[in-house]
Order: structure tokens, then C-alpha cells, then sequence
């Protein structure tokens, strides 16, 4: 019973110290960071860890404190990968679309990108602005890190001007135009879904010019793929 303790107790600071194996290099720029300054991937890493030595514990009843260890070990690495991978896509994109009019947003595992219409489409068109080319072969460049190995959304937008059902074709248009032009630098349409929706979700007042260019927009979501072992496509992936 003591040396099961010992070895739970060790469990955890394995879970720990997988958090902290992985320090997030844009720590000191800001990015990808909490208040405690702790990186994402440090925090996925640590919590994963923790769950798996609770899990492998529970597992192996015959030695709970080897499976805690295993647990630990397996749960933590695999927590950090995709973390650690977002940690840097976020920095990246962050720097590359500075003084672009893309807004970067980091919720948990997705990062989102919010287009407004100034920069993407003119007005009921679906054609790309020469403005959006430079933000989008950003991205691209981005995405061909892990081809095919990240979930791509791209929502379209428009104003609340005009006949509904128009702006609704229009917004699916916009959406599949940004999606057609990836592809074609080479990002992977494996799991890349389009969707228009229109006037829906404005994120600003269409009573004035400025607000309907915000709403006038295009949203692209980038999240992690159900299932995928990040860990291991890490060893082999390189992020500039």
C-alpha cells in the first residue's frame, strides 16, 4: 500500500512536469498564454497528464501505481501535441496578419479568423478583393503545416441589406471562393467544410456603413481533428 502511494504521488508530478516539458517559446511575446504567463500546451499537457494517471490507476488494479505512471506518461504527451502545435499556429498567424484587418481569436483549441469586408469582397460580390490575397496565402501557408490533419470552417456573411435569400447565396458564394482559393496553394480539402449564413450572428450595427463592412464577412475556424494522435504527427511536422 506504501509504495502503491509513493508511485501515485510520483504519477503526479510526472503530470506536472509533462505540462511544464513543453515551454510555449512565444511565452515572452504574449501569445497563447494565460494571466500566469503558463502556456496553453502547459496547461493541456499538465491536465491530461493528471487524468491519465487517474485513469491508468483505475485501470491496472493489480498495480495502481504502475498504471498511474503509465497513464501519466501516455495521456500527458498526447494533451500537449495538439496544444503545443496550436501555440504556434496562433503566434504565427498573429504576426502575419498584423496591420491586415484580420482579427485573430484563440478559444481553447480553435483558433478563428475573423475577415471583415473591406479587405475580402465588394459589395454583392463574391470575387476576392486583391486586399484579401495577402491574408489568405498566409493562411495558406499556415494550413500546409498539417495537411489534412486540421478541421477548416469557413462561414461566410453578409450585411442585413438586400433580399434575404440573395445575401444567403451570396455568403455561401464568398465562403466557397476563400475555400476554392486555398485549395488551390495547396491546402488539403480533406476536412475543410463551407457554409453561408447570410445575414446571421452580425457582430455589428448594420445601421451604419462601417458595422455592415464588419458583418460583411468571413469567419474561418481551425480546431483539432476527433481521434487524432497530434503527438505523434508532431515528431514529424515543422512550424517556421
Amino acid at each position: 500500500m506504501f509504495t502503491s502511494r509513493r508511485l501515485i504521488i510520483a504519477a503526479s508530478a510526472i503530470a506536472l512536469l509533462a505540462g511544464c516539458a513543453s515551454p510555449n517559446p512565444y511565452s515572452n511575446q504574449g501569445q497563447g498564454q494565460g494571466s500566469s504567463g503558463m502556456s496553453k500546451t502547459a496547461t493541456y499537457g499538465g491536465l491530461g497528464a493528471l487524468a491519465g494517471a487517474v485513469a491508468g490507476a483505475a485501470i491496472d488494479h493489480n498495480n495502481r501505481g504502475k498504471g498511474a505512471l503509465i497513464g501519466a506518461a501516455v495521456a500527458g504527451l498526447g494533451a500537449a501535441g495538439y496544444g503545443y502545435y496550436a501555440d504556434k499556429q496562433e503566434a504565427a498567424l498573429r504576426a502575419s496578419m498584423a496591420n491586415t484587418g484580420v482579427e485573430v481569436q484563440r478559444q481553447g483549441d480553435n483558433i478563428t479568423l475573423v475577415m471583415p469586408g473591406n479587405i475580402t469582397f465588394a459589395t454583392s460580390s463574391a470575387n476576392i478583393a486583391p486586399s484579401f490575397y495577402q491574408p489568405l496565402n498566409s493562411l495558406a501557408n499556415s494550413l500546409k503545416q498539417l495537411n489534412g490533419q486540421q478541421q477548416i470552417q469557413i462561414v461566410g456573411y453578409t450585411d442585413s441589406t438586400g433580399n434575404l435569400a440573395f445575401n444567403q447565396q451570396l455568403s455561401q458564394q464568398r465562403a466557397q471562393s476563400v475555400a476554392t482559393y486555398l485549395t488551390s496553394q495547396g491546402v488539403s480539402g480533406q476536412y475543410l467544410s463551407v457554409i453561408g449564413k447570410g445575414p446571421a450572428d452580425p457582430i455589428a450595427s448594420n445601421a451604419t456603413p462601417d458595422g455592415r463592412a464588419q458583418n460583411r464577412r468571413v469567419q474561418i475556424t481551425l480546431a483539432p481533428i476527433p481521434g487524432m494522435n497530434y503527438q505523434q504527427q508532431g515528431q514529424v511536422q515543422q512550424y517556421p
